[in-house]
């Protein structure tokens, strides 16, 4: 059996389809037909049903489709680490991360690193709060930068970046806009505006209400951090953010104020594997972002 043989499988299982098969890998269809037929001469069975010029799999073809998917990923992956083991600061990072990161903390790293390492590569994916652990957790990605921290979870190692802090964002005109800080409770008669239910940040809102006896009375919810800031805006309500959204700039017609009483704030991390070895050169992004961050907090 050859590598040959399971990438010419893999790709006429995925089109069903031979002669489109031979056009993507860019062969001969009659070389692709002959190594199937040696592939299914030497398992002893067919994978293929064949229906004119189109093809399907078989009972058993399917199942040896899981295996040879599993199979090619890690000879993939063993080329990939071989290449990057010679030469760590030339290769990729793929990283996954939740939107509320995506304007600043994440793009902040990545610019520092590739100053060191210019000729590193990233590939990058957005996902939501569960997403990014289970994504982890199954080989989706390697490493995810996350907020908050997850609790503690067997398959997934943890690495604290920083702590940030939850602000209040206010509309111009609202009766504490002119204060430098503010208790929460002073907010306890405003309509907010939060995520939809389900989202992590949005529980980190209301646990902190919670603890001080205060159930907000939730009057619009956005998407997204952005949709939230274009409400207050328009002076629809009062929201809590993380901070670090509002470092570019504050939305017009909105303030930001720091909230002193309690004080507010979220976990920012990055995760990886525990069952799984980083690629080096994603354990080389992992090692920098520790002492990154650990400098900037000193500035």
């Amino acid at each position: 059996m050859e590598i040959r043989q399971l990438r010419y499988f893999l790709e006429v299982a995925k089109r069903e389809h031979v002669t489109e098969a031979a056009n993507a890998l860019h062969v001969a269809q009659s070389s692709v037909s002959r190594q199937l037929f040696n592939l299914e001469s030497e398992l002893g069975v067919d994978l293929f049903i064949r229906e004119g010029r189109r093809v399907k799999l078989t009972p058993i073809g399917r199942v040896f489709l899981a295996r040879v998917e599993q199979v090619l990923k890690m000879i993939n992956e063993a080329e990939i680490e071989v290449k990057e083991y010679l030469e760590p600061e030339k290769g990729v990072v793929r990283i996954a991360f939740p939107i509320s990161l995506a304007a600043h903390v994440l793009p902040t790293a990545i610019y520092a690193f590739r100053k060191k390492y210019p000729e590193a590569k990233f590939q990058m994916r957005q996902a939501s709060y569960r997403d990014l652990i289970d994504g982890v957790i199954n080989g989706e990605f390697n490493l995810a930068m996350i907020a908050p921290l997850p609790p503690d979870e067997r398959k997934i190692k943890q690495k604290l970046l920083f702590t940030e802090n939850i602000v209040a964002l206010l509309p111009q005109h609202h009766p504490l806009a002119g204060r430098t800080s503010i208790q929460l409770q002073e907010l306890k008669e405003d309509s907010f505006v939060t995520l939809p239910e389900g989202t992590i940040f949005r529980e980190i809102v209301l646990n902190a209400c919670k603890a001080l006896g205060i159930s907000p009375h939730i009057a619009f919810e956005g998407d997204d951090i952005d949709a939230l800031k274009g409400l207050v805006s328009a002076g629809l309500g009062v929201a809590l953010m993380p901070e670090v959204t509002l470092v570019d700039n504050i939305p017009h017609s909105t303030v930001k104020i720091p909230i002193v009483d309690p004080d507010v704030t979220r976990t920012i991390g990055i995760i990886c594997p525990t069952q799984r070895k980083l690629l080096p050169t994603e354990q080389l992004f992992f090692q920098f972002l520790s002492g990154f961050y650990k400098e900037s907090l000193k500035k």
